[in-house]
């Protein structure tokens, strides 16, 4: 099992920690560096610079958003990442959410099956160098009617096929990824709660006529040190809140209907529920400690080192940390800790 580290946001304050902490991880051999992107930084540019000023490990998009990149677009940030990177880059996509791909993007969140396949295979044809043409239910390359003509994408990256991976939280987006990606970036991954979401990645292995054999299951999960678990985990109490109960509309939110199938269906009501009257300290406690525990590294190193055995059992092939600490001592700590706890679980 290797080991990613999730940078998360910037612009913050934080890029020069972040950078920080990056250079930790590729100094420690960790294998993946990801950033991510909502209505704030963007991830493109962020891991332009991150690689700029690493050696060995690779940068990825956790995610490139779908709504706000045409997928030629994205073909052309991902061929122009790898080669300035010298073949370390890997693409994320996601379909974000309707707040975001409506409210910031002025995208229509529909189909967002439909559009995540589409898009994956204009950026499989343009990444191939082929001279695009594609007509199907959200693009049409070239336009009718006009003076648009077929056209490839004029560099040759360094390598043809880009590992890409998919963001997928619900049982269909899930098969899709399966049956259509590399790999899957994973979110609230609880080792006793991952055969359901497995079954459906195996299922859109099975549908491409392909194994699980070369497939890269990437969840991130947030570590806190210290000695009592218990304690640590209140950390990481406002992350889960804002997930379950407010990345989203009541009606549609697809971390609470995680939650749910996990067997979390009262404590994900209540969660929702306080989020969305803005009480936000109730709705972090109301998260139940045993969701928390499931879900991040809680404790000494020696536990984490335990608890990694666990993740490997269900398949977990790059297990992505998010350093949970107030300072950049801290992260580099915990950084420093997990790659410990890799040894002492003897996974590396």
């Amino acid at each position: 099992m290797r080991l990613g580290i999730n940078l998360g946001y910037f612009g913050a304050g934080n890029d020069a920690d972040n950078l920080a902490v990056a250079r930790e991880a590729d100094r420690l051999g960790y294998s993946v560096c990801w950033a991510a992107e909502a209505y704030g930084s963007d991830a493109a540019t962020v891991l332009s610079w991150v690689a700029a000023q690493t050696e060995r490990i690779d940068v990825g998009s956790a995610i490139f958003q779908i709504p706000a990149r045409t997928p030629t677009m994205t073909a052309m940030t991902a061929a122009t990442l790898d080669t300035l990177s010298g073949g370390r880059f890997r693409l994320g996509l996601g379909v974000s959410g309707p707040q975001v791909s409506e409210g910031w993007y002025g995208v229509r969140f529909d189909k967002p099956l439909a559009r995540t396949r589409e898009y994956v295979e204009i950026i499989r044809k343009a990444m191939r160098r082929e001279r695009l043409e594609h007509h199907g239910a959200h693009w049409d390359l070239p336009l009718p009617g006009g003076p648009g003509k077929p056209v490839k994408l004029t560099v040759h990256p360094v390598r043809e096929h880009i590992p890409l991976y998919i963001a997928a939280v619900g049982p269909k987006n899930l098969e899709l990824t399966g049956e259509i990606a590399d790999g899957w970036l994973g979110v609230f991954y609880a080792p006793e709660h991952s055969e359901d979401s497995l079954a459906h990645v195996r299922a859109g292995r099975e549908k491409a006529g392909l194994t699980m054999d070369g497939f890269d299951v990437v969840p991130t999960v947030p570590v806190v040190l210290g000695e009592d678990p218990v304690e640590a985990a209140h950390a990481v109490r406002g992350h889960a809140a804002l997930y379950i109960g407010g990345m989203g509309s009541r009606e549609q939110n697809f971390y609470n209907r995680l939650a749910v199938r996990m067997g979390y269906e009262k404590e994900a009501a209540e969660i929702q529920d306080k989020f969305l009257a803005k009480d936000y300290l109730g709705a972090g406690m109301a998260v139940p400690h045993d969701l928390l525990d499931k879900t991040a590294l809680l404790g000494s190193k020696e536990r984490i080192a335990e608890r990694m055995q666990a993740y490997a059992d269900t398949g977990v092939t790059t297990l992505t940390i998010a350093p949970t600490a107030d300072t950049l001592d801290a992260r580099i700590a915990t950084v420093r800790a997990v790659a410990e706890a890799l040894e002492l679980s003897g996974l590396a």
